[in-house]
């Protein structure tokens, strides 16, 4: 809300924009609900990846950060070492470390980035890779190429990174459940730094 206000004080925004984001923004509370509702679905792909040594997580455009997130989170919490990275990078050093041992996560909601992204998919299923996948509900272009579909409801797609990390913080609590580890209590982690 703060940033639509800032950009309609500038004069950035016309009004029928202006309604429409916070129209848009009054949908969130719905989406994340149902994206929470599918925690099952999510816990059954954990038990698959509960032993995975590492991970990559691929993200474009305002989900690219949500893919550094989601690879932070599992690390915090499940101690898998995990990586993310922008998606257009991945022939430049990630793609060596891509094989059927190198679970693969890439954000591929309904966006701008969509058919990027797909590209992605087809490149680390081309290494092998087990792919799982966070989309739309509805997208049978990824359901056919990943192995696993972590589904969002039709979401706005400049408030998707909102509800695409939910999947992916979901999903990092299971996998750290099944090992057996404390996720309230992260081992070498604190809650604040302090710079000397």
């Amino acid at each position: 809300m703060l940033a639509i206000l800032l950009a309609d004080l500038r004069g950035t925004l016309d009004s029928a924009t202006r309604r429409q984001l916070v129209a848009d923004l009054r949908l969130v509370p719905d989406l994340v609900g149902q994206t929470l509702a599918r925690e099952d679905e999510i816990e059954k792909v954990a038990h698959e990846l509960k032993d995975m040594k590492g991970c990559l997580y691929l993200g474009r455009g305002i989900n690219m950060p949500i893919a550094y997130e989601g690879a932070l989170k599992l690390k915090e919490i499940s101690y898998i070492h995990a990586e993310g990275y922008p998606a257009g990078e991945m022939k430049h050093g990630p793609i060596a470390l891509i094989d059927e041992e190198m679970p693969v996560i890439c954000l591929a909601p309904q966006d701008p980035w969509h058919e990027k992204m797909i590209s992605q998919i087809q490149q680390a299923k081309a290494r092998n890779a087990p792919v799982i996948a966070v989309a739309t509900d509805g997208d049978t272009l990824v359901a056919d190429m990943a192995d696993h579909v972590l589904w969002i409801p039709p979401t706005p797609w400049m408030l998707s990174p909102v509800v695409t990390v939910i999947p992916l913080q979901v999903l990092a609590y299971h996998i750290a459940s099944l090992r057996g580890l404390d996720v309230d209590q992260p081992r070498n982690l604190a809650k604040s730094v302090t710079v000397e």
